[in-house]
């Protein structure tokens, strides 16, 4: 009992198009006869003074529109139980019903507007409990892709630019302009070379691209910066001297762009297991992997994936890792400074992501694989709302699992920050795992201490400009407490933790906590000044730390 419905609005139609009841049932029926569906009957109906109304029964269902010829627009519904996806026919429906209208005497053929087609797609009924072996997160059409894209008529703008699928994952690539973000005026202006700010800047008025996998936002245009740089330079400008960077997954390239900036890397291992998302985002993301900026420099490459210091690998990392890392294995492979996680979302309902957040071994080899004072840094989805309930109860269990595994593996400090201009649908989280408590000093410097950094540590541009576009010192400065909700559902974890009920805390008391394992806690991280994992602790007292841990 489920099926899919198709509405599709379109102005700037030929009026007497829209009046001609003759034409519009031809329309109609090349329409069912190229969507491969079955027209059972039809009725058109001339109205008065003006317009048309037409209604089709299909065998899976039907399909029904109405004109108004003066204001030049058709509005459209089609709805089909049949298992063929609709979306494929919107092409054939712009070409039949987007008809130009005629230019009427002295118009000049170049000031007609070309027809605008607004649709939306959704899915209908029920397929959970009725079809079998149904699994809603193996649908696009059902997860971020149906609800936030497809399902949405209010866009100006929305156009495929791929829809295909890898041997692993169906990839898809939408350009979408929101009127609540994007003015469709302008985005026409910048497309005119005209000499308007709009046309001298049009990479300010254009669409949004989002690349999905699986149906699930991976990255968009205007949260490409924002994402990327968030998740890569605030543990690599915190490690004093990163010179061997791996990262796991972030096949559109764009992590991997960003960790070559730094001119301390010597070798980037990115270990991506679909190849075919890395291909197809060169042709369709190629924002993504430019490294043009930075490519006069030694060793780099206009293509990131042709830089010298890269290493791209497509295999499965968690075997990797397992492989050349655990704890029965000789460690041939040399240990790298940081480790960047940029893969599945911890609540994806998916075995593999489950894997690569819960599993002890692999974590465990992880540990293993980085430096004496390396930092280990992983995506761990959205950010809790103030009613969330507590992760190990919640969508979230994943990522309550790997705190408590990366504790106990061996990393020291665990800290969570949050960003809010990704391009998702909320403000996302991030994850870093430091094996060494001194190292996270350096997490802890002032924001003119960190630009300081940058401008050594970041390659320049030919111009001499920064080759970033958001990260600086003000936005680590941002980063530097985790945010007030994981320490709200800290405190609703089972058995209310001590630290939740105690609003003043000794030095000695917080040392002896550290000591018994407390590498995550956001409770003291936020309120507690004699913290060994506050800020002001590692601002004031730097030169204690070693001392307050062997004491």
């Amino acid at each position: 009992p489920a099926g899919q419905h198709l509405l599709v609005d379109i102005k700037d139609v030929d009026s007497a198009f829209l009046n001609s009841e003759e034409r519009l049932a031809s329309a109609m029926v090349e329409l069912i006869s190229e969507s491969k569906l079955t027209l059972l009957s039809y009725h058109c109906h001339s109205l008065v003074p003006i317009g048309v109304s037409c209604a089709g029964v299909l065998l899976e269902s039907h399909v029904a529109f109405h004109t108004w010829p003066k204001e030049g627009v058709i509005t459209m519904d089609l709805f089909t139980c049949g298992g063929n996806p609709l979306i494929p026919v919107l092409p054939s429906i712009r070409n039949l019903f987007g008809v130009p209208r005629t230019p009427a005497e002295g118009e000049d053929e170049g000031d007609i507007p070309e027809p605008t087609l607004l649709w939306s797609h959704k899915l209908r009924g029920f397929r959970d409990g009725f079809a079998p072996g149904y699994d809603r997160y193996r649908n696009p059409l059902d997860t971020d892709l149906g609800q936030f894209v497809l399902g949405k008529l209010d866009f100006d703008l929305k156009e495929e630019i791929l829809s295909t699928k890898t041997a692993f994952q169906n990839v898809d690539v939408y350009d979408v302009l929101n009127p609540g973000a994007k003015s469709m005026d302008s985005y026409l202006k910048s497309l005119l070379n005209d000499g308007s700010y709009e046309s001298t800047h049009p990479e300010q008025f254009g669409p949004d691209r989002i690349l999905f996998l699986d149906g699930v936002i991976q990255s968009t245009r205007y949260g490409d910066a924002p994402y990327h740089e968030s998740i890569v330079h605030p543990a690599m400008i915190t490690h004093p001297n990163p010179r061997r960077v791996a990262i796991i997954g972030g096949g559109e390239g764009a992590t991997l762009r960003e960790v070559l900036k730094h001119n301390t890397v010597e070798k980037a291992v990115m270990i991506e297991i679909d190849e075919g998302v890395v291909e197809l985002s060169k042709e369709h993301l190629p924002q993504w992997q430019d490294c043009s900026n930075i490519a006069h420099h030694e060793k780099c490459a206009e293509w990131c994936f042709d830089d010298a210091r890269v290493d791209a690998r497509f295999e499965d990392a968690m075997a990797y890792f397992i492989d050349n890392f655990s704890d029965d294995v000789e460690h041939e492979e040399a240990a790298y400074d940081i480790i960047i996680m940029d893969a599945l979302d911890p609540n994806d309902d998916i075995e593999f992501a489950v894997e690569l957040y819960t599993s002890d071994t692999y974590i465990r080899s992880l540990y293993n694989a980085l430096t004496s004072n390396g930092i280990l840094v992983v995506q761990v989805g959205e950010v809790p709302v103030s009613s969330s309930p507590a992760d190990e109860t919640g969508r979230f269990a994943n990522r309550s699992v790997m705190q408590k595994e990366l504790e106990r593996a061996g990393f020291q400090s665990l800290h969570v920050y949050e960003e809010g201009h990704s391009g998702f649908m909320g403000p996302w989280s991030t994850l870093v795992a430091f094996r060494d408590i001194q190292t996270r000093e350096n997490w802890y410097r002032n924001g003119a201490e960190i630009e300081l950094q940058l401008q050594k540590r970041i390659l320049q541009t030919k111009s001499g400009d920064s080759s970033l576009r958001y990260f600086d010192g003000a936005t680590m400065s941002s980063y530097q407490l985790p945010p007030s909700s994981f320490e709200v559902i800290h405190c609703r974890q089972k058995g209310v933790p001590t630290d939740c009920e105690n609003s003043v805390w000794t030095s000695k008391t917080v040392a002896n906590e550290t000591r018994m394992g407390g590498a995550y806690n956001p409770v003291i991280e936020r309120h507690n000044r004699e913290a060994l994992h506050s800020r002001e602790y590692a601002r004031d007292n730097s030169h204690h730390w070693k001392e307050a841990l062997l004491n």
